[in-house]
């Protein structure tokens, strides 16, 4: 072996200086709590709002703690009840199950397709079996379905949908925006995600009275008019009461770091799927590795790349960890047995009722994962991908 990368997948570019600015104002201010304003103040929190909703088109937003919190307060505000069983995909990650859970809502798991999407299908077929009225659909790593198709046999069947947007953050479907199809769509701006706060999430919706039901979940504590993208105050006149504060407000310190880069967003889109393309064009073509088809119809956003090894045993896959990683190149592996990282299984999920879902356990078995963050250049993401090539060639040896 001749060759290594040595660069860091897990090295974020750092934040705009504009973001860093902001953030020792807020700092300096000691003003960190999104509701702690001076007179006439509208606050950090409040502009992500009002940005973000403008960015991507809906008409409210919601700032929280995480990714994971707007999916939860998502699902409260949809009517999710102890009890209700709630749909989802059988691959995603662990957060959308959870999210499920915490609710008290039983998952009703959806298989997928051999191009990671959705099989819908089979949602036709648990929707009809399982009496479910939500559809907690994750674009997991950043793979739309069909959309048009989804939204159709979801409004048929009277079910909502609320979109985990957390890795689709600017890719749209037939020129609309992911996020804008479904009941209420959430984000992520957690390190590895399109923007980076460390921690934090938004949520989206076009529905007054559930983004004013979200936004006193979220803890308002009544200053629901400090919100730079809500609804009037009539239509707090019953969450105001009815829901319970769950304290998972955005500070100010996290949105100060989020506007810059925001602001960005657009361009870093086209930073990722140049990144993406040098490495498909490598690997395409190699006779052990299938790519992950893109339909005409998805503008993706490419943060990440996924391809599966048909064929290769568990060892087999096993190894190619081993020789990727000798090589400098780090990947993930969904076909493990136990939680690895940030990748899961749903046999590994204890909390969620054991399903057969044969379909998905074939294509997540030598399934393949690598972050695809910005501080590569594109010459590091063809040399990557080469090494792949080499590392998928010694093991089929």
């Amino acid at each position: 072996m001749t060759r290594k990368f040595s660069g860091s997948f897990t090295q974020q570019e750092a934040i705009p200086p504009e973001g860093i600015e902001a953030a020792v104002a807020v700092l300096n201010s000691g003003r960190l709590h999104r509701y702690n304003l001076g007179p006439q103040e509208q606050g950090e929190v409040a502009l992500l709002e009002a940005e973000y909703r403008d960015w991507q088109d809906s008409k409210f937003c919601l700032a929280v703690t995480s990714g994971g919190q707007a999916l939860q307060i998502s699902l409260r505000a949809c009517g999710v009840s102890p009890g209700d069983a709630v749909l989802t995909n059988a691959f995603t990650l662990a957060p959308v199950p959870g999210a499920i859970a915490a609710v008290g809502g039983k998952p009703v798991l959806v298989e997928i397709d051999d191009n990671l999407r959705l099989d819908l299908d089979d949602l036709e077929r648990k929707i009809a079996s399982s009496d479910a009225r939500v559809l907690l659909l994750s674009h997991m790593r950043g793979h739309l379905c069909d959309m048009d198709r989804l939204m159709q046999i979801c409004d048929a069947a009277h079910v909502r949908v609320v979109e985990d947007c957390a890795h689709t953050m600017g890719a749209a479907w037939n020129g609309k925006r992911s996020g804008n199809f479904g009941a209420v769509a959430c984000f992520s701006t957690q390190t590895y995600k399109h923007l980076n706060s460390g921690e934090g999430g938004l949520l989206t919706t076009n529905d007054p009275e559930l983004i004013a039901r979200a936004t006193i979940l979220s803890g308002s504590y009544m200053l629901y008019e400090r919100h730079g993208a809500g609804p009037s105050a009539e239509a707090f006149a019953d969450p105001r009461l009815d829901m319970p504060n769950c304290s998972a407000r955005m500070d100010a310190l996290r949105a100060a770091v989020l506007r810059p880069q925001l602001a960005q967003l657009d361009r870093n889109i086209e930073r990722w799927n140049t990144r993406y393309q040098a490495i498909e064009n490598v690997l395409q073509g190699h006779s052990r590795i299938a790519l992950i088809e893109r339909p005409a119809a998805e503008s993706p956003v490419c943060s990440s790349i996924q391809f599966r090894l048909p064929g290769f045993t568990a060892d087999q896959c096993r190894e190619l960890l081993k020789q990727a990683a000798a090589r400098g190149v780090e990947l993930k592996w969904f076909g493990g047995l136990e939680p690895n990282g940030f990748t899961s299984s749903h046999s590994s999920w204890r909390y969620v009722t054991a399903q057969e879902l044969p379909n998905t356990d074939v294509v997540m078995a030598t399934l393949f994962d690598m972050r695809l963050p910005l501080t590569f250049s594109e010459e590091d993401c063809a040399l990557i991908a080469e090494l792949i090539r080499e590392a998928a060639d010694e093991v089929a040896r």
